[in-house]
């Protein structure tokens, strides 16, 4: 069977489907565990990753919130961001809110790669039947679909995380100081309801889409493509599709995770009022106060967050699919 993520043998990610697999343990090779394989795999990788990259999203996220409202206002860089965040605290404030990005790996990508690998199993299946190789229209709806169900899964996890990278900003008085991920979570459901914890769920679900479209059906067709066309090893292959997926993948998804993160930071002012209504109020107040290219504010620090994180993520779980056969 083909594999859709990375190449076959050692490099192979998770090739849990293949018939040919050396006998690890009876336990390994029963067909619950190899369902749940892709998921669990998925979701350590990630976590592994996002250890790795967290003070980079606390950089994009702190650069996304700056001058809100304001067409001119302050234009921070990665440097200038990382600079007011040591002077104001300590280098461990760059892993603000970790505890809330590792839950979010355990419930997102778990979902999003379990979901990705497992659409892409039967598509494969029934492509190989037909005597046909999966496309690229293919790939891409087993992208969109396996984002779109993974983030509603991890909305909540999302939320936390970005109240918790954002709570630094507020004046001291004002700060909530959240202790871990399970307080944030209880103290927004608290005072703001449990439906609070699917605030911005709309825009999550279409960058985790945007995202998911061009990272992973990108990935696939670059990795088909390079396979076919060049003589390079299987790492420099995997590499480089993961350099073009995540260019990609930014593009496509940054103006939405930049709603995304000013609706999930968002709180009612003294009139009981919310500063934006929806997704869509949200676009639209930002293009008319902040200018357009706002939505594209910080790309290279996004980029350096997205394309790192898939690489990790994918050798990770590249290792660990070697590790489960």
């Amino acid at each position: 069977m083909e594999r859709y993520l990375v190449p076959k043998g050692p490099e192979a990610m998770g090739s849990m489907k293949n018939d040919n697999l050396p006998a690890a343990s009876d336990f390994l090779h029963t067909p619950l565990v190899r369902a749940a394989l892709p998921f669990i795999n998925g979701g350590l990788s990630g976590m592994v990753a996002t250890t790795v990259i967290q003070p980079v999203d606390m950089i994009k996220v702190r650069i996304q919130l700056a001058g809100e409202g304001v067409a001119g206002g302050p234009k921070p860089t990665p440097i200038s961001v990382t600079r007011d965040i040591l002077a104001s605290g300590k280098a461990l404030d760059l892993y603000t809110g970790l505890s809330a990005g590792l839950l979010r790996q355990a419930v997102y990508t778990t979902a999003r790669i379990g979901f990705f690998d497992t659409f892409m199993g039967s598509l494969s299946a029934r492509a190989k039947a037909n005597g046909k190789q999966v496309g690229f229209s293919e790939r891409a709806t087993a992208g969109l679909s396996a984002g779109g169900l993974a983030a509603m899964l991890g909305n909540p996890a999302d939320l936390a995380l970005i109240r918790m990278q954002s709570d630094g900003l507020k004046p001291v008085a004002e700060r909530k100081n959240y202790k871990s991920v399970i307080d944030a979570l209880t103290s927004i459901a608290k005072s703001e309801g449990v439906g609070a914890l699917w605030a911005g769920a709309a825009p999550t679900v279409v960058r985790a889409m945007a995202l998911n479209f061009g990272q992973l059906a990108f990935f696939s067709e670059a990795k088909a493509q390079l396979k076919q066309r060049t003589q390079w090893s299987a790492n420099a292959q995997t590499l480089t599709a993961s350099a073009v997926a995540g260019f990609f993948a930014s593009f496509f998804s940054l103006p939405f995770d930049f709603v995304k993160t000013r609706l999930q930071k968002q709180s009612r002012g003294p009139d009981g009022k919310l500063p934006y209504k929806s997704m869509v109020d949200c676009f639209a107040k930002v293009a008319k106060q902040e200018g357009v290219m706002r939505f594209y504010r910080g790309f290279g620090t996004y980029y350096v967050r997205i394309a790192p994180h898939a690489m990790v993520t994918l050798i990770v779980a590249d290792y660990l699919g070697w590790l489960t056969k």
